[in-house]
């Protein structure tokens, strides 16, 4: 009788134990890497793209392989730091994959980090999926280690035994170790979600500090009219809730309605960084840095504004990448959350400051209604049980009663100019990510965009026919700052009295990782979505 690396022959069910490790191994090992192995490997090849589907089956199967070692022929001690890595890179993929719909990469792992601080909204709002991705971890978890019970023992009674010690515990981690050091290096992808995000945190930590902003070069008009400007960004107000809900709030002070308005990003981070940034809208294109642009802060300090940041979302460290080399160019910066009333104490901040003297520009980030919806509502305020769009309909409405009406009280409009939009859109429907999706839609890009102007500036400003886009803001302020308007319309988008000259949107990698990186962006003459 043959011997076989797994045990003689005649001991008890060899070959079936062997392939009941095997097919259990494959199960936990698709499980873990789902989504990555449908878009990487099917949806190529059913694209016909056969080379790259091919790769990244080899890639896969290597990985795979490597695992199937480790869980085979690891000691129980090293097994179990084995399985403890795996299932806390698996589990940051599947539940990511589970509630967004797409897989993890640098940029969006970047992303990710930026958001960290969501992680209990998150929890509550998307309680299904999480508890599903945990479920599905759980069994893959389970499947490992009922592969390493069926093939452990006679694995290591078999050509194993030869191969034990810890010089051998030693090489299986190295090679256990070894795609995610080498593959980033040779270029390779995909990594299997068991370790990638060991490899996307390590390059995320070890990349080059941020760069400088640019300096401005434009010389602005010293006698520029308005002496105030705000930019008052909402968080999740759709262009159809506020045109339900606030819009008609607004009737008693005559600002400029632009309309339904495309966001720069679907997510709050890439909008805001876009909007702080100012977008080249005719010539963007994925190897642009926003990290190096000279900023709102930079023209504004130039135009002799005093510039201030309130963000109501936070009560500590920056949000949405404001990496320190921008930070240190706004004058003042202040984490201003502060319950559910935290909009309207804002409004009431920066009403008196509309009434000083001096040039001021402030980037104001709303509370809004960030899920979950009914966290921005009194308790009892909706019957248990209420639809999610009756949620989202009674946190828009608190949210912003009473907001413009504080904002405005006895300020001279003569020398003000306030703009308000929202960072993006929402989805609102029972079952999918309301923003910030995989697949993003029209929805998640639809935000107000509406001026509060000075009599004489706003007669200009009459809206023409035409899309409106949130590149616009930093052109048109640019000319209200003093800066010629020919230079910010050219370097940037049209100001609003016209359409937008080319839609842009950013997805999660809205800057580079790194020095010389790429980031996800996309532009076309269609509102995004569509």
């Amino acid at each position: 009788m043959t011997d076989s690396p797994f045990g003689s022959l005649n001991s008890k069910w060899p070959i079936g134990r062997l392939v009941a490790g095997f097919l259990l191994f494959s199960v936990a090992y698709a499980l873990i890497n789902q989504l990555p192995l449908t878009q990487s490997i099917l949806y190529r090849a059913a694209a016909f793209d056969y080379t790259n589907a091919g790769l990244a089956a080899l890639s896969f199967s290597i990985q795979a392989l490597l695992l199937f070692t480790g869980t085979l022929w690891l000691s129980k001690r090293w097994f179990v730091a084995m399985l403890f890595l795996v299932a806390l890179s698996a589990g940051i993929n599947m539940i990511y994959g589970q509630i967004v719909g797409d897989t993890l990469d640098l940029q969006k792992t970047g992303w990710l980090l930026t958001e960290a601080r969501q992680a209990g909204d998150a929890a509550g709002e998307f309680a299904v999926p999480l508890a599903l991705a945990i479920a599905k971890l759980l069994v893959a978890i389970a499947l490992l280690i009922g592969t390493r019970g069926l093939l452990h023992r006679p694995a290591r009674q078999g050509i194993g035994g030869r191969i034990s010690g810890k010089g051998s515990t030693i090489a299986i981690m190295a090679l256990l170790a070894a795609p995610s050091l080498l593959w980033p290096w040779l270029n390779l992808h995909p990594l299997g979600a068991e370790r990638n995000i060991y490899s996307y945190t390590t390059a995320i930590f070890s990349a080059d500090p941020p760069p400088q902003r640019s300096a401005v070069s434009a010389i602005p008009s010293p006698d520029a009219a308005v002496r105030k400007i705000i930019w008052l960004v909402d968080e999740s107000a759709s262009y159809a809730a506020f045109d339900q809900i606030i819009a008609p709030q607004l009737s008693d002070h005559a600002p400029i309605d632009f309309g339904e308005a495309a966001s720069m990003g679907h997510c709050s981070t890439p909008s805001n960084v876009a909007l702080r940034s100012g977008v080249s809208v005719r010539s963007i294109d994925s190897s642009t840095d926003l990290r190096r642009t000279a900023s709102i802060w930079g023209y504004a300090a130039k135009a002799g504004y005093i510039t201030t940041m309130i963000d109501g979302q936070v009560s500590g460290p920056p949000q949405n990448l404001l990496l320190p080399p921008e930070k240190a160019l706004i004058d003042r910066y202040e984490s201003a959350a502060d319950g559910m009333k935290t909009d309207l104490k804002i409004a009431r901040a920066l009403n008196a400051d509309l009434k000083t003297d001096g040039k001021q520009f402030v980037y104001a980030i709303l509370r809004g209604v960030h899920f979950q919806y009914h966290d921005h509502y009194p308790k009892g305020a909706l019957p248990e049980g209420s639809s999610t769009q009756a949620q989202y309909d009674k946190a828009i409405a608190y949210s912003k009663t009473g907001f413009f009406d504080a904002l405005l009280d006895g300020v001279d409009r003569s020398k003000v100019a306030i703009f308000y939009t929202s960072d993006h859109g929402q989805n609102i429907k029972d079952g999918v990510t309301p923003h910030c999706s995989g697949a993003p839609v029209k929805a998640e890009f639809s935000v107000p965009l509406v001026a509060f102007l000075p009599p004489d500036v706003q007669k200009d400003y009459q809206t023409a026919p035409g899309g409106r886009s949130h590149s616009q803001l930093f052109p048109t302020t640019l000319t209200l700052m003093g800066y010629d308007t020919a230079y910010a319309s050219k370097r940037y988008d049209n100001i609003l009295t016209a359409p937008t000259a080319r839609y842009v949107w950013f997805g999660r990698g809205v800057v580079p990782v790194k020095d010389g990186g790429t980031i996800d962006v996309k532009s076309g003459e269609q509102f995004p979505g569509q």
